[in-house]
């Protein structure tokens, strides 16, 4: 049939108003248009190291987060939408995380990536996911650069940023260690940079005797043990990973160098490190005490302790864990996962039925998410930075124990100060409320 001249521009201005009213979809029990979401789930992906230098601890954020998810959806799911969640193994290579992330987004159309983790590995896909609009929420690292809604505005951090973490640390061994000679042994990228700018606003750079870099996958780091021994420091400050927080500590004992460390919390989960040690010694025909070893580490923490069962968040932690991963040890690298992972459907629940990609961030830019944090999100119009502090620990018997009140701070000048406000409760179900 052959359409009359005067009929076609009805007909093109018809097939316009369908076209714009699909793409404002995204509605009720239909499909909608969003990438990644239909009318009764929504898919979401992340890249992990399940292998490689980072997989000890690391590896177990995959399975954890999905547990909760799995919780989520047997309860109902999220406004009638069950999350389907896909991670893949980067290995902690950019180049893998590279192609991984375009697969999840180019082929698998997931609606957001959630707590794909490393500084070197997000920072090469960071531009990708902003300017395909990709919602890319709860980095799994510390980086200030994931704080810049001018330039990225789908990124968001979660976890305090490493600056913020670095004044606190600072602020406390410039307090319990006055004059004492200081070395820092970091990681040589974001990770380490940042944490050493709070450090260096609190510590007396005149005490600060060697900084000593550590490039992620290059495991030989006998050189930097030697030079931090030889500097004879008395507190070393580690911005590093579990694996190399595991590497120095067994350098140094090697050496009989028993200096009192202080490390990012990224790399002082007790569990995690102190199997890495039974692990490496074993591996060099040595037997240790991984406990032992870890001893009086000081770090600091802005989730709950995992052994403290009286928290209603642990109990709700330890009881998903217990029936979805039991093979897993709860440790914070599972209490982490989770915790995003509860963020994550807060954000869900709050962008509400008729989903979309911008209605997520805006739940977010609106403030007011809370959760098993001891201190507040920073999350608002104008900044995409996730928690604002945490509280020194140290670890006794092989746990964390917490000591004085949570403490929270900027990334500028401003002070270190106590947090006093209580921590929220876990919902009776688990699930945030509408």
């Amino acid at each position: 049939m052959t359409v009359s001249r005067h009929w076609r521009p009805a007909v093109a201005l018809t097939a316009a108003l369908t076209l714009a009213l699909t793409a404002c979809g995204g509605g009720g029990g239909g499909e909608s248009s969003t990438p990644g979401v239909t009318g009764t789930s929504v898919s979401i992906g992340s890249t992990l190291p399940l292998t490689g230098a980072a997989a000890p601890g690391y590896s177990e954020q995959g399975p954890a987060a999905k547990a909760f998810f799995d919780y989520v959806n047997a309860n109902g799911g999220i406004n009638g939408r069950k999350i389907d969640y896909k991670y893949l193994d980067d290995g902690y290579n950019p180049a893998n995380t590279v192609t991984l992330t375009k697969q999840l987004v180019l082929q698998d159309n997931v609606f957001a990536m959630l707590g794909a983790l490393g500084t070197p590995t997000h920072t090469k896909v960071v531009d990708f996911l902003n300017s395909s609009r990709v919602p890319d929420l709860f980095v799994a690292s510390g980086c200030t650069c994931w704080d810049n809604p001018k330039e990225h505005p789908y990124t968001y951090g979660w976890q305090p940023d490493y600056t913020v973490e670095g004044k606190i640390l600072g602020d406390y061994v410039k307090k319990n260690f006055a004059g004492k000679k200081v070395a820092y042994f970091y990681q040589d990228d974001d990770f380490g940079h940042d944490g050493m700018k709070g450090l260096d606003k609190y510590i007396d750079q005149s005490l600060v005797v060697t900084r000593q870099p550590y490039q992620p996958g290059n495991t030989d780091i006998a050189a930097q043990v030697s030079a931090i021994a030889r500097s004879q420091a008395d507190v070393v400050v580690l911005e590093s990973i579990p694996a190399y927080t595991a590497l120095f500590r067994l350098g140094a004992a090697k050496a009989g160098y028993k200096p009192q460390m202080v490390v990012s919390s990224v790399g002082a989960d007790p569990t995690t490190v102190s199997g890495l040690l039974e692990n490496f010694a074993k591996q060099a025909g040595s037997a240790v005490k991984g406990t032992d070893l870890i001893e009086g580490m000081v770090s600091s923490a802005y989730l709950p302790a995992t052994t403290d069962t009286g928290n209603s968040w642990i109990a709700l932690f330890k009881k998903i864990h217990d029936q979805y991963i039991p093979t897993i040890p709860f440790d914070g690298n599972v209490l982490y996962a989770m915790s995003y992972a509860y963020t994550f459907v807060q954000a869900l629940q709050a962008a509400g039925k008729d989903l979309t990609r911008q209605k997520v961030l805006d739940a977010l830019n609106k403030g007011g998410l809370s959760g098993p944090g001891l201190v507040p999100f920073r999350y608002g119009p104008d900044s995409h930075a996730g928690y604002t502090g945490g509280q020194i620990s140290t670890i006794r018997g092989g746990v964390a124990v917490a000591s004085g009140t949570p403490l929270t701070t900027d990334d500028a000048d401003g002070p270190v100060v106590p947090y006093t406000t209580a921590q929220p409760t876990a919902p009776a179900n688990g699930i945030p409320a509408a």
